[in-house]
């Protein structure tokens, strides 16, 4: 209900919550990193309500809910793995008896085109060994070091923790 006592559809009462969350993050990135100083108020309203408007065009507020166990385990399997990966990496580059058998591989994710496969992207980017270079007939393509290492498998599950994590489906 609004003030005038009437309802209010659920999708602007979301709209308008997030709208607020934003701005509330937004104003507190803007204190960390200019201060609080009068004189910069006029600035940093109008950096604010841009950065919340933009953010609002760009990532719609939707009705899917976080998962705050699934974003910890998200993280701390991205660490792991990113260590591990890492180590596997660094001893492939030193060791000359482990040759490397560099290859593309195409994985058939099942996350729709846009946002969501974009993440998705943009975290096994940051992954050593495996680099995505695009797309092929719905497939992710990638670029690996080792193309004999269950890749495919390691990818699945990151999706799945992905999955698990912001999109709780």
């Amino acid at each position: 209900m609004n003030r005038s006592g009437r309802s209010v559809p659920a999708g602007v009462e979301r709209w308008r919550s997030s709208a607020a969350w934003r701005a509330a993050w937004f104003s507190c990135l803007w204190f960390v990193l200019a201060g609080a100083h009068v004189g910069d108020i006029p600035a940093a309203a109008a950096a604010i309500i841009a950065a919340t408007w933009t953010s609002l065009r760009v990532l719609e507020p939707n009705a899917s809910r976080r998962s705050l166990r699934g974003i910890v385990r998200l993280v701390l399997f991205f660490l792991l793995h990113s260590i591990a990966a890492g180590a596997d990496v660094a001893r492939r580059a030193l060791d000359p008896r482990l040759p490397l058998r560099p290859g593309f591989v195409a994985y058939p994710t099942s996350l729709p085109c846009g946002l969501r496969r974009n993440v998705f992207a943009t975290l096994t980017s940051l992954l050593p060994g495996t680099v995505p270079t695009g797309e092929r007939d719905g497939h992710l393509l990638y670029h690996c070091l080792d193309i004999e290492q269950p890749i495919l498998a390691e990818l699945a599950a990151e999706e799945a923790a992905l999955v698990r994590a912001l999109y709780n489906e």
